[in-house]
C-alpha cells in the first residue's frame, strides 16, 4: 500500500507539472503541439537519467525510483496526448505539421534517452 501511495503522490505532482509546463511552453505557438513535444523530451530525459543512475550507481532506492519514474514521470510524459494531437493534425490536413510532430518527437525522445544515460554516467564518475 505504501508504494501505491508513493506512486499516486508522484502521479499528482507529475500531472500538475505537465499541465503547467506544457501550457507555458505552448503559449504563443500556433497549432503545432510544442508544449507536448517539450514535455515528452524533458520527461524522457528525466526518466532516463534516474533509471541509469539507479542502474550504474544504485543511487535511488526502489521506492524513490518508483516515485520518480512510475509516479512523477509516468504522469508527466504525454504520449497519449501526443497520439491525439498528431491525429488531430492529420484530420485537419496539416500533413507537414503531422510529420514534423512525429519525427520531432521520435528524434527528441531518443536524444533525451541518450543524454539521460550520458548524464547518469558522468554524474556517477564524479
Amino acid at each position: 500500500m505504501y508504494q501505491v501511495v508513493l506512486i499516486g503522490l508522484g502521479g499528482f505532482i507529475g500531472a500538475v507539472m505537465r499541465f503547467l509546463l506544457s501550457g507555458w511552453v505552448q503559449s504563443g505557438f500556433g497549432s503545432f503541439p510544442i508544449g507536448t513535444l517539450f514535455v515528452n523530451f524533458t520527461g524522457t530525459l528525466g526518466l532516463s537519467t534516474v533509471m541509469y543512475l539507479s542502474e550504474y550507481g544504485g543511487l535511488f532506492s526502489s521506492d524513490v525510483r518508483m516515485f520518480l519514474t512510475v509516479g512523477i514521470m509516468g504522469a508527466f510524459t504525454t504520449m497519449s496526448t501526443f497520439g491525439y494531437e498528431s491525429l488531430r493534425l492529420l484530420e485537419q490536413s496539416e500533413i507537414l505539421l503531422f510529420i514534423e510532430n512525429i519525427v520531432g518527437t521520435l528524434i527528441l525522445v531518443m536524444l533525451a534517452a541518450y543524454l539521460g544515460k550520458m548524464m547518469a554516467v558522468t554524474m556517477w564518475r564524479l
